[in-house]
């Protein structure tokens, strides 16, 4: 847990004097210190001479890694989130920031009550674009999804006109979203701090494949079960270490049911969510990376995250061939893409790589080369603290 962390190092080239700024982050449905929000936004920052309070249920010490923290009582029903919204908006008024920054859509009723009566500078964080997550989530009724995905997007677009800054994590997104002006607009990709991702280790592999993220069909991990389960009748037997969640306990028990029916129980590790801080160690144990992201609208708008922290442990990457990662594989030269949907070819490019480890390994380290040099966290921390000083200097 984040309490038990030690504080991490920070490399000096990326820390700045104190600009006198206040940002306040706050949530309400996050219990961990997510990766996005914390690691690669407020903790930078923090590092960068702006002043940070973390308003949220995270478990975390009042003081972790530069930043403070302001904890919240957790409620898991939305129905008492909404009825909280009188208490946490005194205690973000409290703070008396100047910048206010969140990501919750189910908190843009309360960002506009800031910004409209209390007239404080707010920055939306769209890091997925959650038009398109709405068209999957199982609690909508079906007839009710399209509805919705446009009620969130109308909203998102009236966010766009009135707040002071709107980031997106891909371009995508922020591309459905520029058109709107009277905010600042960024795309801040979700590139690994290399202050939890330092130089791989020569450690022991104990897995031939890694997944982490979402355990779903939606996802590739049933595509990823059925090319395990072709390699293994091609007398290819694999192992693959699943680190991630499913969306609910039918989800997780019909992905069991899956992986026993494929016979692949001794060849399958599933570990929950980790703490980001875990994140390197547990990917440097297996040999490939994979994404086999489904082509479905949230995947072919979004940039997946997993890829660019594979590269960074240095590890070969088989992905599937989107537009949103597209440009990233040309340029880094460190794997391998498929057609989306297609377990044969998946297969294919995962024998590949265990038949050519030395091709695979050179593969790696132009991965985590492409990290170091262009696609890690410090560009976008520093364009992220532009964007505030701006904010609050010229409003």
């Amino acid at each position: 847990m984040a309490t038990q962390t030690p504080e991490l190092v920070r490399a000096p080239a990326c820390t700045v004097a104190q600009t006198g700024i206040t940002l306040c982050h706050f949530t309400v449905t996050q219990r961990s210190l997510k990766s996005r929000s914390f690691y690669m936004e407020c903790m930078p920052l923090a590092a960068r001479g702006i002043r940070i309070r973390y308003v949220a249920p995270a478990r975390a010490p009042e003081r972790h890694n530069g930043v403070d923290f302001i904890s919240l009582g957790w409620r898991n029903n939305p129905i008492l989130r909404f009825l909280s919204t009188p208490s946490l908006l005194a205690q973000l008024l409290r703070q008396n920031a100047g910048l206010y920054h969140f990501q919750d859509p189910e908190l843009l009723p309360l960002a506009f009550l800031l910004k409209w009566i209390f007239r404080k500078r707010i920055v939306y964080d769209v890091y997925e674009d959650f038009p398109s997550m709405a068209l999957n989530k199982a609690w909508i009724p079906l007839l009710l999804k399209p509805v919705a995905a446009k009620a969130i997007a109308g909203v998102e677009h009236l966010a766009a006109r009135c707040f002071d800054g709107v980031i997106t994590a891909d371009p995508f997104t922020l591309r459905r979203l520029a058109r709107n002006r009277g905010s600042r607009k960024l795309v801040f990709y979700n590139f690994p701090n290399l202050d939890l991702f330092p130089p791989p280790l020569d450690t022991p592999k104990n897995f031939d494949i890694v997944y982490r993220g979402g355990l779903s069909e939606r996802a590739g991990t049933y595509l990823l079960l059925d090319a395990m389960q072709k390699l293994a009748a091609e007398g290819k037997p694999t192992t693959l270490l699943l680190i991630g969640y499913a969306d609910n306990s039918l989800a997780e028990n019909n992905l069991l049911q899956r992986i026993r029916h494929l016979g692949l129980e001794s060849s399958v590790t599933i570990r929950p969510r980790l703490e980001h801080e875990e994140m390197a160690a547990a990917l440097s144990q297996a040999r490939i990376g994979v994404s086999p992201l489904q082509a479905i609208p949230k995947f072919l708008l979004n940039v997946p995250v997993k890829v660019f922290e594979y590269w960074a442990c240095g590890l070969p990457v088989i992905a599937s061939n989107l537009a949103p990662i597209r440009p990233f594989f040309r340029s880094a030269k460190a794997g391998l893409l498929f057609p989306p949907g297609n377990s044969a070819e998946l297969a294919r490019c995962i024998r590949w790589m265990l038949e050519h480890p030395e091709s695979a390994a050179k593969m790696g380290r132009r991965g985590r080369a492409a990290i170091i040099e262009r696609f890690n966290n410090c560009s976008e921390a520093r364009k992220f603290r532009r964007l505030c000083v701006q904010i609050v200097r010229t409003s």
